[in-house]
């Protein structure tokens, strides 16, 4: 199979086994490919695949056909679309995924989108629910929500009846974001301003951290899931000890597989029902073919983007 292939810094095309299913596992045909900031930080050698995942192949999220079944796999049958979050190895014409990891695509979603929604929906779901505990009629900064995982969490906070807030660098993408459900999309010096706020969701990293902060009401919930603009920041803990804050972080690609099975079902009973009544959607910014890799990587690293890059490999 041809794979996306981190060599020597950089991402090229190359040929690679075939994957075989192993016990509990399904081989997909990879139609679509997310790319993410980890797959960025794998390329610089930054951010290395967890145990088990291929070491030069990136990719945490396709979509695909279901072509092979493993020994005990029965979640799914052969010609079946399927969708998942993976360790590493999306990139590729083909990947073996665990049964449990994977979730079925919704009828209404195409299947480039389908290939750019596992990671971010799944990353921004649990972050503002199961971690942040996001209630209706709360009020949401999403700071830095014209990526993947923003333009998700804005879009599944205003579903859930909370107030967004949408932190947005880039005056000519702030429109776009208020279409997906902002009520406000502010450039990230004017958001504490606009606060207070209930859940701060960091998805940039330290520039604005310690003023959103201050911009929390009490009892307020903090969680970084993104430090793309630098992940050291200064924070006065008197504003975290007055307003009685709590402050968490997390990420996905690490995390054992019976974790990850309980946010592959979480998504399949509160978010994919969702895709299937047209309330939500995967805004793509662009797409390449896999032999644009190259191409579609430096997309990515540009920024002033709304929403997904797109690998296909069909």
């Amino acid at each position: 199979m041809r794979a996306a292939t981190i060599r020597d810094g950089e991402v090229h095309v190359a040929e690679h086994p075939d994957p075989e299913p192993g016990h509990g596992e399904i081989l997909l045909r990879v139609h679509a490919a997310g790319i993410n900031g980890a797959d960025l930080l794998q390329r610089r050698g930054a951010y290395p695949a967890p145990p088990g995942a291929p070491a030069d192949v990136p990719g945490l999220e396709l979509a695909g056909e279901v072509v092979a079944l493993g020994p005990g796999a029965t979640r799914f049958a052969v010609g079946e679309r399927a969708m998942a979050i993976v360790g590493g190895g999306g990139q590729a014409e083909l990947c073996a995924v665990h049964e449990r990891q994977a979730m079925p695509v919704p009828v209404a979603v195409g299947v480039v989108e389908a290939g750019g929604l596992p990671e971010v929906f799944t990353t921004a779901h649990d972050a503002l629910f199961a971690q942040a505990g996001l209630r209706m009629g709360e009020r949401l900064l999403v700071s830095g929500a014209a990526g993947g995982v923003g333009s998700a969490a804005v879009q599944l906070a205003a579903a859930a009846g909370a107030h967004v807030t949408a932190s947005v660098r880039d005056p000519a993408l702030r429109d776009g974001v208020r279409a997906l459900g902002a009520h406000e999309a502010l450039d990230p010096d004017d958001t504490a301003e606009a606060g207070p706020y209930d859940v701060l969701l960091e998805l940039v990293g330290a520039p604005n951290l310690e003023a959103n902060v201050r911009a929390m009401r009490r009892f307020g919930r903090v969680v970084v899931i993104g430090v793309g603009a630098g992940f050291k920041a200064q924070v006065s803990l008197l504003s975290v000890m007055g307003r009685r804050l709590t402050i968490g972080g997390s990420t996905l690609r690490a995390r054992p597989l019976e974790e990850k099975a309980a946010t592959a079902r979480a998504m399949e009973r509160e978010v994919l029902p969702l895709f299937e009544r047209g309330a939500l959607r995967v805004p793509v910014a662009a797409r390449f073919a896999v032999d644009e890799v190259a191409a579609a990587y430096e997309r990515f690293a540009a920024g002033g983007k709304l929403g997904k890059v797109i690998l296909e490999l069909r």
